[in-house]
């Protein structure tokens, strides 16, 4: 007789259970990755706010011409090329001429903070 070589039905059907048990492990890790976008979004508005504020800063320390005059983290806003994202706000002190502050970024999903520099 001639042997023959190759797998059975239960062989691949055992190893198709096996895939099936792994991939059910592996996808609740990669579900969770939302979360982890929305905390980065808020990161990003708050870096670009930082960048905003310090260019800004340096633009009205030249030229009181030019940027746009800040006294509170929220006037820094003005300063960031297209406003804020809708959903966003921006909290914290009074900032005076010069200082630098920590200023709070939110959104319904979480919360960042960025350094605001001032200058009226």
């Amino acid at each position: 007789m001639k042997k023959e070589s190759g797998f059975t039905l239960i062989e691949l059907v055992i190893v198709i259970v096996i895939l099936g048990i792994l991939a059910a492990v592996a996808i609740p890790q990669f579900i969770d990755l939302r979360s982890d976008a929305q905390t980065a979004a808020v990161s990003g508005v708050g870096g670009a706010l930082a960048s905003a504020s310090a260019i800004n800063y340096a633009a009205r320390n030249a030229n009181t011409a030019k940027g746009v005059s800040v006294a509170t983290c929220a006037d820094v806003t003005a300063a960031l090329q297209g406003g804020l994202p809708s959903g966003y706000g921006v909290t914290g002190p009074t900032i005076g001429n010069g200082s630098a502050v920590v200023c709070s970024v939110t959104a319904s999903f979480g919360t960042a903070t960025f350094t605001g520099l001032g200058i009226t």
